[in-house]
Formats: structure tokens, C-alpha cells, sequence
């Protein structure tokens, strides 16, 4: 083994040797981010350039992210570091890979350890994490089931709006407390030391949500009428409809605590479940009785549907426009917006994504926490515009 692992033509400094290897593998194909650069320069400083084994494996273990780049990493490698290569495909320990699962597996490898051919590698993963980007449509019953525990965890809130109502401020420039200015001073001899301020608070908006229940939803219907009763209960300012033939207003049987009571009372109440789609008329029956009267008002509008629609596109154009100028947003959820090659084509989809300001996906619990978070935002991000 040579007594140094780097070629006598190249700099011993380990930031020069580490920005020049990064060149190399970056010219063999490899990705190799600037802080993953900066990883290798501080290892080899750490570890010398006087052992050939240490200075590959600081190079694999910073510069190298996927298995299958170990075997250009190694010909780059040897190619870069003069007669190191030789050497280290001596010293280079087998290295097993374990597989192991994240939560109470008896069978479960440890992390690290030893085995007959040398150290062992574990390999963990978990399957809450798995769940959460499996389409909702793919799911198993059992899967359904722990979903519905993991989406029981979601706290939706409609973003904040300013309040008429004033309240006590730290504020020194805020405005003026007269009130608490005067009974100060009646604590000071008549003198107003102290010039409390107060401004106007805030108050979280109105949250509507319209989820259209018919046939071509049906995959996704049973998951999204669970996330409605989690906004629903136990919170005032939530509204919930249901969307097909008709329009079902379900918050009242969405309040109730216990979750298969209240979805199996919505159940009843909705009697058009897996039918056609009129997203127009029933957005016209909406704005006529409900929205444009007052519920719909500085409101978050959340609709979930796939944006198929068997009315005329007209007249839910029409009825998006009459939304959009009352409600604070309109976020869309259509769970085949994260189908490859998605477009919105659907004539329904097509007519009322002028009027969206968010345009999100809906298929799995990762994308309900997405949508959890873009409902609340803040106003300014909220009008800043889609994000299609």
C-alpha cells in the first residue's frame, strides 16, 4: 500500500483534492451537490491523506447517494487516487444490508452492528410514511382503517382576517386605551405614567367545504368524508355540503364526535351518494341560498372534486365567477391532479380553474396535509395567486 492515497501530481490540501474529485465523478454522471463537497473536504481534514481506506470511504460516504453510483464512484476513484484502488478492493469490508421496519418488529435489524462477513448496514423504512403517499384508491381496508387514525390528527384552520374588535396591544404606537390610560393614572396620583395602546385583533375566516359525492369521486369519497368530519367537529365557522344531483348542506350531522356515527348520519341525509354531477347548478343553488347571502363572504371555499361535470360549462363558469367575487379564496382539491400527465381538460375543470386560486392534489393523506396547510396561510400569500 503506498503511504499516500493521492497521487504525487496533485495538491495535499483537502479542499482543493475534494473540489477536484467532485469534478471527476460530476464528469462520470454522478450528482454531487456543493455540500456535499464541502462534506468530503472536512473529512479528509479529519482523517488525513496518508490512509488510502479512509480517504475512500469519507469520499463514498459524503459524496455518493445511490447504490448504483458505488461502482462509477469506485472507477472514478481509481482513475483520480494513484494506486489506491488495488489496495483498497483488499481492505474493503463486505458490507450487509439489513432490512428493517420502523416500528415494533420483533425481526428487526439493528443499526449497525456486526455479522460473519463484517459491519452490517440496516435499512429502515416505515410504513405510516409508505401510507401516507399511497393513493387513497389503492388502499386496503386495514389501510383505510389506520388512515382514517393518521387523518383524525389533521387540524384544518382557515386562515386569519383583522377583526373590528379591539384588544390590548404592547404596541407603544398603537392606538391610545383612554380606558386603562385613566385607571392607571388613578394608581399614580392623577399622573398618566403609563399610556397603555390597543389595536384590532384577529379572527379566523369562515371555512366552506363542497365535496362532490358523485360516482367518479366514489374512490375518494369515503377518505374526503372523513377529512370533512375532522373540520367539522367540534369547531364553529366550518360549513360542509355535499355535491352530485343536489345540494346536501351535512354540517350539522358532521358535528358529531363519534366518527361513524357522524358520516353514517351524513350518509342518510345525502341521497344522491355515486350519482351523476351537476357542479354548476348545485354552485348556483349554493350562491343563491347560502354563499352570496353571506356564508361564502371573506370565506375560504374548499372543493374537492375531479372537476367532471355533465352540465353545460356555462353556467359553472357563471357560478365560479359569483363565487369568486365574494369569497376570500377558492382552493380546488382533485385527486387526479397527481396522475402522470394530468391536464385539466374535463370541461368542467377547464370552465372553473380561472377562478381558483389554489389548485391542489388530493389522493393521499401527504396531499391532505399539503392542502391543510395551503387553507391556512396567510391572506397575502392566499391573494398572491394559483399555484396550478
Amino acid at each position: 500500500m503506498p503511504e499516500s492515497a493521492v497521487a504525487p501530481d496533485v495538491e495535499h490540501e483537502p479542499d482543493r483534492i475534494a473540489v477536484a474529485f467532485a469534478r471527476i465523478l460530476r464528469g462520470s454522471g454522478l450528482s454531487v451537490p456543493v455540500g456535499s463537497v464541502v462534506d468530503y473536504a472536512r473529512a479528509l481534514a479529519a482523517v488525513g491523506l496518508t490512509r488510502p481506506a479512509a480517504v475512500y470511504w469519507a469520499g463514498r460516504a459524503t459524496l455518493v447517494t445511490r447504490p448504483e453510483d458505488f461502482a462509477t464512484y469506485d472507477r472514478a476513484f481509481a482513475t483520480f487516487f494513484t494506486g489506491a484502488w488495488v489496495e483498497l478492493r483488499s481492505v474493503a469490508p463486505v458490507v450487509d444490508i439489513a432490512l428493517g421496519l420502523d416500528a415494533g418488529d420483533a425481526n428487526t435489524a439493528d443499526d449497525g452492528g456486526e455479522s460473519a462477513h463484517g459491519p452490517t448496514i440496516a435499512v429502515r423504512w416505515s410504513a405510516t410514511e409508505s401510507l401516507r403517499r399511497r393513493d387513497f384508491a389503492a388502499y386496503s381496508p386495514a389501510e383505510f382503517d389506520e388512515a382514517r387514525r393518521l387523518m383524525a390528527d389533521l387540524r384544518l384552520a382557515a386562515a386569519l382576517r383583522r377583526s373590528r374588535r379591539m384588544r390590548p396591544s404592547h404596541r407603544p404606537r398603537g392606538t391610545p386605551d383612554l380606558r386603562r390610560t385613566v385607571r392607571a393614572a388613578l394608581r399614580t396620583g392623577g399622573e398618566p405614567i403609563a399610556r397603555p395602546t390597543r389595536e384590532r385583533g384577529t379572527r379566523a375566516r369562515r371555512l366552506v367545504l363542497l365535496l362532490d359525492v358523485s360516482g367518479s369521486m366514489e374512490p375518494y369519497a369515503r377518505a374526503f368524508v372523513r377529512f370533512l368530519h375532522t373540520a367539522v367537529v367540534g369547531r364553529t365557522r366550518v360549513e360542509a355540503f355535499a355535491l352530485g344531483t343536489r345540494l346536501t348542506r351535512v354540517t350539522r350531522e358532521l358535528a358529531a364526535r363519534d366518527p361513524d356515527a357522524a358520516i353514517a348520519a351524513a350518509a342518510r341525509r345525502v341521497v344522491d351518494w355515486s350519482g351523476g354531477t351537476r357542479l354548476g347548478a348545485c354552485l348556483r343553488e349554493f350562491n343563491d341560498t347560502w354563499g352570496v347571502r353571506g356564508m361564502a363572504r371573506g370565506a375560504t371555499v374548499v372543493i374537492l372534486s375531479d372537476g367532471w361535470d355533465r352540465g353545460a360549462p356555462e353556467a359553472l363558469t357563471e357560478q365560479m365567477q359569483r363565487l369568486h367575487r365574494v369569497a376570500h379564496a377558492i382552493v380546488w382539491v382533485n385527486p387526479l391532479k397527481a396522475s402522470p400527465g394530468y391536464a385539466p381538460l374535463a370541461q368542467g375543470m377547464a370552465a372553473a380553474l380561472p377562478y381558483v386560486d389554489e389548485f391542489v392534489e388530493g389522493h393521499s393523506l401527504a396531499a391532505l396535509e399539503e392542502l391543510v396547510a395551503v387553507v391556512g396561510e396567510s391572506p397575502a400569500r392566499m391573494q398572491k395567486g394559483a399555484r396550478r
